[in-house]
């Protein structure tokens, strides 16, 4: 959650986690419907590009604004548009039906925001609106590849499940596969993959 921590690694001048969208969101981004989407933590902004290119208006949000800049240079050079919030998720609100999709990859925030935030995610969407979650399970422990080492901050199917209350689930989860985004997640990972619909 340390803001110089994330500008410090976002300063690099490759973008750390790659360009390309994280490999769940890709797969299952025809999922979303027309309309607006959310991207939480997005940091250098590569899944909020992607959704962009495929025709969303898309709303980045993250507390870097070194990430965030990268992310409207990595836009402007694929000839699309992003629009980016600098906020840290502690003080950052979604508004009620309002969002077609939300977006969060790799969001490890301690555990009573990130229920709070969920709260507001199953809130946030709209109708029919839909929620793209990858993050790592607590067996990424055992991996030395990329995320926190606070057990707290590491998820699983069961708890998301509990905290997107009201959700579908049409996936949730967990697996073990090979990322590889950037320099910053590269090899096998233990992750957890959710995509839940509002009905």
């Amino acid at each position: 959650m340390d803001v110089n921590f994330w500008n410090d690694r976002y300063s690099a001048a490759h973008h750390v986690y790659g360009e390309a969208a994280n490999e769940f969101v890709a797969k299952v981004a025809p999922q979303i419907p027309a309309g607006p989407v959310l991207c939480l933590a997005e940091g250098e902004c590569r899944n909020a590009v992607h959704l962009a290119t495929s025709g969303h208006r898309v709303t980045a949000v993250d507390q870097s604004e070194i990430g965030l800049a990268k992310g409207r240079r990595l836009a402007a050079a694929r000839g699309i548009e992003i629009e980016t919030v600098l906020a840290n998720l502690e003080n950052y609100s979604i508004q009620p039906d309002s969002w077609a999709g939300i977006v969060a990859t790799f969001a490890h925030l301690p555990p009573t925001l990130r229920r709070r935030l969920h709260r507001e995610v199953a809130a946030g969407l709209r109708p029919g609106g839909v929620f793209i979650l990858e993050a790592y399970t607590p067996a990424q422990l055992a991996f030395d590849t990329g995320g926190p080492r606070n057990p707290e901050l590491l998820m699983t199917a069961a708890i998301l499940r509990t905290e997107l209350a009201g959700l579908e689930f049409l996936v949730a989860q967990e697996i073990e596969r090979d990322v590889t985004e950037g320099t910053g997640h590269t090899g096998r990972a233990a992750v957890v993959q959710i995509l839940a619909r509002r009905l």
